[in-house]
């Protein structure tokens, strides 16, 4: 029997569809995996901004994440938004017990606008527990900051690797320069140091571009992609997007990107070859 690539995500929903698992599931699917979700909080939110949060309970979360486990293992496992301290300790245990394969962590706890998402005790939790177990940490500029207290992008690699980082995705679409957006990759504990530039794309439709590209990272691994290709074809990928949905209005604020610019049908492969 022939079996799908599969992807899992462990992040907060937004009812908008632009970002979190909406936009996680979108883009993975958009690549051709097959896309399971294991949810951490419930938000009501839209393209103008976040009214309210409400964490799932560590039970929960983490029976999502077992029934997953035991049945369809994900060949890459994204981790978003994980809410508190109680929830970020869940996950850590269940990708501790499972050893998930091809762990892509943006750590969403700092916003594009500067605003901190997370407490300190979440903070050092995903830290000490999940950072060890990543293939990929994908911070931005603020959480960079945050993390290590430097502004130096080699600075906060060199620091990031201390904390158990394998590969880091510094992520620079959130600076200044408003005609090329340059991200920073440092493999394998930073003997190799890559720049990755893109054109700016000009639109107000950047809401979930994190969620996605961190998304779009880890299905190009479980496609088998090695490291640089996943996120040389993910950033691809997200800036394709940004471009196909430029022009589009959807609400009032910062809409979403077009998830579905060239979809690809659910890709398989025989596992006895």
């Amino acid at each position: 029997m022939r079996r799908y690539f599969t992807v899992l995500s462990i992040a907060g929903s937004d009812p908008s569809g632009g970002a979190g698992i909406q936009a996680d599931i979108k883009t993975i699917s958009a690549i051709g995996c097959y896309a399971m979700a294991a949810i951490t909080s419930l938000t009501a939110q839209n393209t103008t901004g976040v009214r309210a949060v409400m964490a799932a309970s560590p039970r929960i979360v983490i029976d999502q994440i077992d029934m997953i486990m035991e049945d369809i293992p994900p060949m890459a496992v994204k981790t978003g938004m994980l809410c508190n301290a109680e929830v970020a300790d869940a996950v850590a245990g269940r990708l501790e017990h499972h050893r998930c394969p091809n762990l892509v962590v943006d750590p969403v706890m700092v916003s594009t606008s500067g605003a901190r998402l997370l407490d300190d005790e979440a903070v050092d939790l995903i830290v000490r527990r999940i950072f060890p177990l990543s293939a990929l940490v994908t911070p931005n500029i603020y959480e960079a900051r945050t993390l290590t207290g430097e502004s130096a992008p080699d600075l906060q690699a060199r620091m990031l690797f201390d904390l158990g980082c394998r590969n880091v995705l510094l992520k620079g679409g959130d600076s200044e320069d408003n005609n090329v957006k340059t991200d920073i990759l440092y493999l394998d504990r930073g003997t190799q140091r890559i720049e990755l530039r893109a054109d700016a794309v000009d639109t107000s439709n950047t809401h979930g571009t994190g969620c996605t590209l961190s998304s779009a990272i880890a299905s190009y691994l479980a496609l088998g992609y090695g490291m640089a290709d996943a996120i040389n074809a993910a950033k691809l990928y997200i800036t394709e997007a940004l471009r196909a949905g430029a022009t589009i209005t959807t609400g009032h604020g910062h809409g979403p990107v077009n998830h579905f610019y060239a979809p690809h049908p659910l890709k398989n492969f025989n596992p006895d070859r």
